[in-house]
């Protein structure tokens, strides 16, 4: 904690703390404004040059109300002078008090018509400064409907009917219940959180557990410590937990704590899959590199909703369900987060697959690691399946979470799946020295990380590109054009020509090097394509088969037709029944 902001912190601590008193019930709350639900896009001008070293974040939470009452202390250092602050904060917790260094603003000095607290200090911070903002408010809190889908709260029940509770705010952003920068840039260096629930509920989250100490009437607070989490990461887990623990003995020497919260009577599910901790992170450690945050935990959670990537504490929902591959898919696709999303995160939302292909790549990854490659091209063939190449991975411009994600007007699922396989192709095109070599230098800034050489980074889609031409040796941003900023897939075009077999490459992008491999009966022969054409000679040879060890991501026709059957069946499926002819 700098130490200007201990000074601002220790002014701000004396005044009280309020709240410990549960609102009045309200009417039924407003619809979240459009700034509230847009998170990411471009950083705008007032909240740009302006960082948050530290957030001491209180909130108590009254489950039988679904209310909380919160008390934000953030220290915020900006490179300019500042006129007003600008936080990011849901209206419908309206705020009660605000104070600057300590002293108490009157309420017109603040307002936030829209989702956006701007509070107007007596003069303008100067440059350089460091400000304690003090932010009080209370409320209701938005209420996820299909979480992690859709952002909020999720208030439910325990088999046996106890408070189960949980939030997924990546989708909408950490407005939706603390006061902070909602863009993928405002991750703070440092956050305490201090979350008061009933007794007999515990409340997991990530970092370090600092205490549990009694808040009177039947209360207890849990004070966690977390080292720059993504903003979506400061996240409440509240329930009757089961805190079950191991020690994860690293290839690098050092040890630290892994640890699972399950649900009670859920203690055997949960060691099952406490037990699936230790060979995952060997698996990431071994292949990608240093558990980024091992000086804290590694953790999960158990939770009401599927699943969050939630820095040192991951959110499970998935029911301890089995599969067919040997492990668990989300387990394992979250623990990939802690890599890609939370040591290395991207700029913008429009760079969001470098979290999304890569955590995705993993789970093939895995099974290749485990069984051997037959599970690795099964799970690679689901995925392409998956793959609809309507809109680019990659726009070139700033992005709101919400157009990334919706496939009507942004790539959608493709981050994933079409990312995977992409990632894929780039393997096999230059192999796995170069291919983990840049992706190492993508998480950590570096090609040899150890622990405690590295620190948290942002990154974006040219960082990577950058980082696979040093470690290759040549230039591959057509690799990039083709696969990210365009939408249609290279498309491979074969004619007959004589004895000649010939291969054209189409794509939007224009060149496309890529080698193909042919196999002519038992003989495979490679095709260096360096003008985007070959030719080989087959005669009457059989089989001839392209690209026969399946690398290349590209058009398949039948992948198109099976879409066009699956829409209309789904179509089909969902239409109301025709009425009986009288």
């Amino acid at each position: 904690m700098p130490a200007s902001f201990a000074r601002a912190l220790a002014l701000a601590a004396a005044l009280p703390l309020l709240i410990a008193a549960a609102p009045a019930r309200k009417p039924p709350r407003a619809a979240p404004t459009a700034q509230t639900l847009a998170t990411g896009g471009a950083l705008k001008p007032d909240q740009a040059g302006v960082r948050i070293e530290h957030v001491d974040l209180s909130i108590e939470v009254f489950p039988q109300r679904k209310t909380i009452t919160a008390e934000a202390v953030l220290a915020l250092r900006a490179d300019r002078a500042l006129p007003v602050i600008v936080l990011d904060l849901d209206r419908e917790l309206p705020v009660s008090a605000v104070s600057l260094d300590g002293r108490d603003l009157p309420p017109t000095a603040w307002r936030n018509p829209d989702g956006r607290l701007s509070i107007t200090p007596p003069a303008p911070i100067p440059a350089g400064h460091t400000t304690a903002v003090r932010v009080r408010y209370a409320g209701a809190p938005v209420e996820a409907k299909h979480a992690p889908w859709d952002g909020g709260f999720v208030w439910t029940k325990t088999a046996d009917g106890r408070p189960w509770i949980a939030t997924a705010v990546q989708g909408e952003g950490c407005d939706l219940f603390w006061p902070c920068i909602d863009h993928p840039t405002g991750e703070p260096d440092l956050v305490d959180l201090r979350v008061t629930v009933p007794a007999g509920l515990s409340a997991p989250s990530g970092g370090i557990l600092i205490d549990v100490t009694e808040a009177g009437g039947g209360r207890r607070t849990f004070h966690w410590r977390m080292k720059t989490p993504n903003t979506y990461a400061v996240a409440l887990n509240i329930g009757p937990y089961v805190h079950l623990t191991a020690l994860y003995r690293s290839r690098f020497g050092d040890s630290f704590p892994i640890e699972f919260w399950a649900i009670e009577g859920n203690e055997a599910k949960g060691r099952n899959l406490l037990g699936q901790f230790k060979p995952m992170l060997d698996f990431y450690e071994a292949m990608i590199g240093p558990y980024p945050f091992r000086a804290e935990k590694m953790g999960a959670v158990e939770t009401p909703h599927l699943g969050m990537e939630h820095q040192t504490l991951n959110a499970y929902g998935a029911g301890y369900a089995q599969e067919i591959y040997g492990f668990d898919w989300l387990l394992n696709h979250e623990l990939a987060h802690e890599w890609f999303g939370n040591q290395m995160t991207n700029v913008d939302w429009d760079d969001m697959w470098l979290h999304e292909a890569f955590g995705t790549y993993m789970q093939p990854l895995y099974s290749q690691w485990l069984h051997g490659d037959m599970e690795y091209m099964v799970r690679l063939n689901e995925m392409r399946v998956k793959s609809f190449n309507k809109h680019p991975i990659v726009s070139g411009k700033p992005m709101e979470e919400e157009a990334v994600y919706d496939a009507k007007v942004g790539p959608g699922t493709d981050i994933y799946y079409k990312g995977a396989n992409m990632l894929h192709s780039l393997r096999a095109l230059i192999g796995d020295e170069a291919f983990f070599k840049a992706t190492r230098v993508l998480v950590y800034g570096r090609p040899d990380p150890k622990p405690g050489n590295f620190a948290p980074r942002y990154a974006v889609t040219e960082d990577f590109i950058k980082a696979v031409n040093e470690a290759a040796g040549g230039d591959y941003g057509w690799f990039f054009d083709a696969y990210l900023r365009h939408a249609a897939l290279p498309e491979l075009i074969e004619n007959r020509e004589g004895e000649d077999l010939t291969l054209a490459w189409k794509t939007p992008a224009g060149r496309f090097p890529m080698p193909v491999e042919v196999k002519v009966g038992g003989k495979i022969v490679t095709l260096p394509m360096a003008d985007g054409t070959g030719r080989v000679r087959v005669g009457d040879t059989v089989p001839v088969i392209v690209d026969p060890g399946s690398k290349i991501l590209r058009r398949q026709p039948y992948l198109e037709a099976y879409h066009a059957w699956k829409t209309a069946k789904d179509a089909a499926a969902k239409a109301p029944p025709a009425k009986p002819k009288k």
